[in-house]
């Protein structure tokens, strides 16, 4: 059993990166996971993804499709699916809530990170989001690259 106190070496925090390129992320959320015995040991690890990920929801409960947990090299012939659906954990004033916003046209719910809280527990920050025009992500291109030019700048 692992000390109450005792910090991780190295904090996990997977990022889903072209979730800010691709979308405008209107609200977020942080909801636990339901996970199996090899999942948590891999993601401690770090060997997950969110990339092509998104969240639907089924019979009032809401789910991660597609999101990537590698297989753990040391588990036995029980060893989990890498990419099976995985049930999230929010209460019920915000999955009601994140229900209604699900029926306006353009907005989905993707997940942004993953990480491991200081009980040790796997939490998800899904958003509801709305997705970018490409007109859109040229100029979020062009204020990126006109900040880092600008703090270049200064430096010097």
């Amino acid at each position: 059993m692992a000390k109450k106190g005792k910090q991780s070496a190295r904090a996990i925090n997977i990022r889903n990166k072209r979730a800010t390129y691709d979308y405008e992320l209107l609200d977020q959320y942080t909801a636990g996971i339901v996970l199996v015995g090899s999942e948590i040991k891999s993601i401690r690890a770090g060997k997950a993804a969110l990339v092509d990920s998104y969240c639907y929801f089924s019979r009032g409960e809401l789910w991660i499709k597609n999101m990537y947990i590698a297989e753990y090299s040391y588990a036995s012939y029980n060893n989990h699916v890498e990419r099976r659906e995985r049930k999230l954990l929010l209460n019920r004033k915000e999955l009601r809530k994140l229900e209604e916003e699900m029926k306006n046209p353009g907005q989905t719910i993707i997940p942004v990170r993953l990480f491991i809280n200081e009980r040790g527990l796997a939490k998800l920050v899904v958003a509801l989001a709305r997705g970018k025009k490409q007109y859109d992500k040229r100029a979020a291109i062009r204020d990126r690259e006109d900040k880092r030019r600008l703090e270049r700048a200064m430096r010097f």
